[in-house]
């Protein structure tokens, strides 16, 4: 009853002829945007994939040649890679985020609480070409010196270890990835974190727990939810960044970019998309393969983050915390 109280009133005020009815409108009307943009986006890929997904099926998103002169073309090269690096991403990144958020939400003094909050936001407004060329001309050989020469050293008799020390491969996208997903799943986490009652807190220090004790059981085991949900909403930005892993991850194509070693040089569906996308000509089978590449990624995209911020809202939500 309130929820249809509440719309009456809306459509009662964008009938009268007022400022405040023309501000709402203009609201209801830029909010409603983005679901247009949304499904016009979707309408487009679907339309410009369809000669691609008519002609291979089920068998694109399955295929792993890549093959221009014989068009011949097949996405699962790319979604491995994609899943890899990702993967990689949130090992690597989500514990260094929860424990930032630990430190913020729980123990850092308020003045420090909010110089770190605002430097590691400004982390997610760094664009992702500047963390591709530093990672290009500088971290790689870092990895590829201090951990993938080791690695290959004491471990190459592993398939998932073997290959050459170059730095240009699977683990080093994911490792740029770890660090871009930082900022955001912080963020999140320590929102979150703060948003659990005092209460919960009280209650483990009048029973005599330690500080971890209180963060492990007390807010950590009540905010689960959140933590996944911004772990997931890391994933979705890790499954779309796309110049910052063009960069480092190496480029090959076809079976040559199946993620057997984390050390051999691959693509993910949004580099391939960039690598190839000024090659391919208008009307060509090469162009509708590249759609549907990113009507697969859109797909993915779309569902993680509606996932991550269903859960996050649940329990900021229930919590009594800020709903963003």
């Amino acid at each position: 009853m309130a929820e249809r109280r509440g719309l009456q009133e809306l459509l009662h005020d964008l009938s009268r002829p007022s400022i405040d009815g023309l501000f709402k409108l203009s609201s209801l009307v830029i909010a409603a945007s983005v679901i247009v943009i949304l499904a016009f986006s979707g309408i487009v890929l679907v339309q410009g994939s369809l000669p691609a997904l008519a002609k291979y099926g089920f068998s694109f998103l399955t295929g792993v040649q890549w093959n221009i002169a014989a068009e011949t073309f097949g996405a699962l090269p790319y979604v491995l890679g994609t899943a890899v690096t990702s993967l990689i991403a949130v090992v690597v990144g989500v514990p260094i985020s929860l424990g930032i958020a630990i430190f913020l939400a729980e123990m850092a003094p308020v003045s420090i609480r909010v110089l770190l909050s605002n430097i590691i936001e400004l982390l997610a407004a760094v664009p992702s070409i500047i963390y591709g060329l530093w990672g290009f001309l500088v971290f790689r050989f870092w990895i590829a010196n201090y951990v993938e020469a080791p690695l290959v050293h004491t471990f190459g008799s592993l398939p998932v270890l073997a290959g050459s020390p170059y730095g240009l491969d699977f683990l080093t996208a994911g490792l740029i990835l770890s660090i871009m997903i930082i900022p955001t799943v912080a963020s999140v986490s320590r929102e979150v974190m703060m948003s659990v009652p005092m209460s919960q807190r009280e209650a483990a220090y009048s029973i005599g727990a330690t500080k971890w004790e209180v963060v492990r059981t007390g807010v950590l085991s009540y905010s689960r939810s959140g933590i996944f949900g911004a772990t997931i909403l890391g994933l979705g930005r890790a499954v779309g960044e796309t110049m910052a892993v063009t960069l480092v991850i190496g480029g090959a194509v076809g079976p040559a970019a199946l993620p057997t070693s984390l050390f051999k040089p691959g693509q993910t569906m949004a580099s391939i998309i960039v690598n190839e996308l000024g090659e391919a000509d208008a009307g060509s089978l090469h162009l509708a393969s590249l759609l549907g590449i990113g009507l697969i990624l859109f797909a993915f995209a779309f569902t993680i983050n509606v996932v991550a911020q269903f859960l996050v809202w649940r329990v900021l939500k229930v919590q009594g915390g800020p709903v963003e």
